[in-house]
């Protein structure tokens, strides 16, 4: 399974809430190539690194096939953004779409800076994990070997996430 993480935290003129940014990106990675297969529900998060940005709605899609190659597939996930209305600025900054290739099937793949996978951030970061966890509660991290849950209870104690009422 591919895994990809969807968020958002500013509203857009052209889809409204963060929650409508999210399906629109699942929309249009479906139409490039890259159609969800399994969703996680929505999570709000906090900001991370923390910040006082406003708060994401994330969510994990898994996509089972696709004739895309990763790097294509990457390509794909920066268009899908753009097209959505996100200005790169400085790293970190808000946006109305962020898109990640989390996990490519088991593969490992490390052609820095364009595409690493699995993502290098994604095991301490709770709205990756916690979502990821809901649609594949048996997957492990490619690299280390670790179980999700195991990730999961290693994550810093300041990274706050709750379930999207409602989604």
């Amino acid at each position: 399974m591919i895994y990809l993480g969807i968020g958002s935290n500013l509203p857009s003129e052209a889809f409204g809430s963060l929650v409508m940014n999210c399906r629109a990106a699942i929309e249009r990675l479906a139409q490039a190539g890259l159609a969800a297969t399994v969703q996680s529900p929505y999570y709000e998060t906090a900001p991370v690194p923390v910040s006082d940005q406003p708060w994401y709605v994330n969510c994990v899609i898994g996509v089972a096939d696709t004739r895309l190659s990763p790097q294509d597939a990457m390509k794909a996930c920066l268009a899908v953004e753009a097209g959505l209305g996100r200005v790169r600025s400085v790293p970190n900054a808000a946006r109305i779409a962020d898109i990640d290739l989390i996990a490519w099937h088991d593969r490992m793949i490390d052609e820095a800076p364009a595409l690493i996978v699995p993502h290098p951030r994604m095991a301490g970061r709770a709205f990756v994990l916690r979502p990821l966890a809901d649609i594949a509660p048996d997957w492990r991290h490619p690299v280390t070997g670790a179980a999700i849950a195991d990730l999961l209870a290693q994550l810093p104690p300041d990274q706050q996430i709750r379930p999207l009422k409602g989604s």
